[in-house]
């Protein structure tokens, strides 16, 4: 595949040292001084992007308007997503956007939803989640923080929402967030008692592993139409 990176600093470096061991080609760099608005995307077969927040969007249409695929490793734009997908969907183009596209973090998803439902019942316990970054992460709390805490929002009945930071309300999960140092990303999700705590926890020892799903998602968006994340490409 010819890729195109939007997005070339220590991620997109990394996605690049990936693909070409893999075979393919690198045919665009776009970084903070060369935007999309005036690039040829013509001879792409995809487009990865890991830019930043509120360039996100824009980058996404401009590669759907001319059907190029793209994957969006990029978070803090979630709430344009629908405009986004209605657009993928009138373009008959493809988008495959994550998280996180590390596998493992993905089982940490699944894992996370399981034992939601496990402790549903389990009033005595409060859950929160807690997450680290480098401190070159803009978005605040990470997308995987917020990706858990939908999954327990989905299946504890006792809480209806997030927030980012210390809470003593009942309803409210509380997400934790640091950045420190180039942690490439440290996440736990604990439900505590006065009697015992349960932990669930991820962590990454470098992007290596969300570069590697990233071209596998890649390969895998190849000839599709509509819009995918790794649930998808997991589950088939």
């Amino acid at each position: 595949m010819n890729i195109g990176l939007i997005g070339y600093g220590k991620m997109g470096k990394e996605i690049e040292a990936i693909a070409t061991s893999k075979g393919h080609t690198i045919g665009l760099k776009l970084d903070s001084a060369n935007t999309i608005d005036n690039a040829d995307l013509s001879s792409l077969d995809v487009a990865i992007d890991f830019s930043v927040p509120n360039c996100a969007v824009n980058n996404i249409k401009a590669c759907l308007n001319v059907k190029l695929p793209i994957i969006v490793g990029t978070t803090g734009w979630m709430d344009r997503f629908e405009e986004v997908k209605d657009l993928c969907i009138k373009a008959q183009g493809a988008l495959f956007y994550a998280s996180n596209f590390s596998l493992g973090v993905n089982i940490l998803f699944n894992a996370n939803e399981k034992l939601a439902r496990l402790m549903n019942p389990h009033t005595s316990y409060n859950v929160n989640i807690e997450e680290t970054h480098h401190t070159e992460k803009i978005d605040s709390p990470s997308g995987t923080a917020i990706t858990l805490a939908e999954g327990l929002i989905k299946n504890l009945s006792r809480k209806s929402k997030w927030e980012n930071d210390a809470t003593t309300d009942d309803g409210t999960i509380s997400i934790i967030s640091h950045r420190e140092g180039n942690v490439p990303g440290t996440h736990s999700v604990t439900y505590d008692s006065s009697v015992d705590s349960i932990e669930i926890k991820h962590t990454a020892k470098g992007r290596t592993g969300f570069a590697i799903g990233a071209i596998v998602a890649a390969e895998w968006l190849t000839g599709k139409q509509g819009v995918f994340t790794m649930t998808d490409l997991l589950e088939n």
